[in-house]
């Protein structure tokens, strides 16, 4: 005996319902998928349209941006003369600037997120939460203190004044970074390397700097962007044109009456190329370095 739903329509049992076919909502999934594309393309666009905007400003001669053109029809590398000649030096500036505050951030911030993270020391949940509202004060606020501390101990027009405030904006990030990861290294890791003779000081510098790699890593990509980019620090604390940035050195192109877009645009561009090569190099360890400790 045949089934039900093919049944003799004369003995009034009626089919049963066909079900639909993948091929019947194919133009509906693909319609989705089409509006999504389109909508990942357009997002896409405005993200990456102002860097296209400062490359095509740095291949023109145009006195303004409301007249350059979309494309650079007729391209010149005048600007990037220009900005090679004046701005080596204050690209070098914020090269030492910048690796010196890595430095200085990853020596101060390594043993003293290790620190909160082991030891119970008193008042440490404490003094993360002042870590972490420092993170809420202004820049301008530092940079105000800093000038009044700075000028007392002549650490104004100077690198070392530059590379301490860029330093002390940038430990308290690092510690909170980095203590989330070394939170979650195995206590029997580093209670195995005691029980073998190790210090402090060698459970620090032969297991948990190896381990936590990536945080560190991370860190100090994060400091050097933070460096590479200052603006206000080297605005307030310098007036020699012989230590100030790069930063400051595409400011000094704006005037009151006109402004060198072309000269600009290139610096931005030149400027742009070691902070892309960096973030090129360690983007397979920001991502680790900065949820490890949430995912351990």
């Amino acid at each position: 005996m045949t089934a039900l739903s093919t049944a003799d329509p004369g003995l009034g049992v009626r089919r049963a319902p066909a079900r639909r076919t993948g091929r019947a909502a194919r133009p509906g999934r693909r319609v989705r998928r089409a509006g999504l594309t389109a909508l990942g393309i357009l997002f896409v666009v405005i993200m990456i349209f102002p860097a296209y905007w400062m490359i095509n400003l740095s291949l023109q001669n145009a006195t303004s941006v409301s007249t350059a053109d979309l494309f650079p029809l007729h391209p010149t590398l005048d600007a990037y003369a220009i900005a090679i000649s004046q701005q080596l030096p204050h690209l070098v500036t914020s090269l030492i600037i910048s690796l010196s505050t890595i430095v200085v951030t990853l020596v101060v911030a390594v043993p003293a997120a290790y620190a909160l993270g082991r030891f119970r020391l008193p008042g440490g949940p404490a003094f993360v939460l002042i870590l972490i509202v420092t993170q809420m004060v202004p820049s301008i606020v530092i940079v105000n203190s800093l000038y009044t501390l700075f000028n007392s101990l002549g650490l104004l027009n100077s690198y070392p004044g530059l590379i301490l405030a860029n330093s002390a904006s940038a430990v308290p990030f690092a510690i909170i970074l980095m203590r989330a990861f070394m939170n979650g290294i195995p206590a029997e890791l580093i209670e195995a390397a005691k029980i073998d003779g190790a210090s402090e000081l060698r459970v620090l510098w032969s297991i948990v700097i190896p381990v936590s790699r990536n945080a560190i890593i991370t860190a100090g990509l994060f400091t050097f962007l933070g460096a590479w980019g200052d603006f206000l620090f080297a605005l307030t604390l310098t007036s020699r044109p012989d230590i100030q940035p790069i930063t400051l050195g595409i400011y000094n192109y704006m005037s009151a009456t006109s402004t060198a877009w072309g000269p600009i645009m290139a610096t931005s561009v030149i400027a742009s190329i070691p902070a892309a090569f960096i973030l090129i190099f360690a983007q397979r360890f920001i991502a680790i370095g900065a949820l490890g400790g949430a995912l351990k």
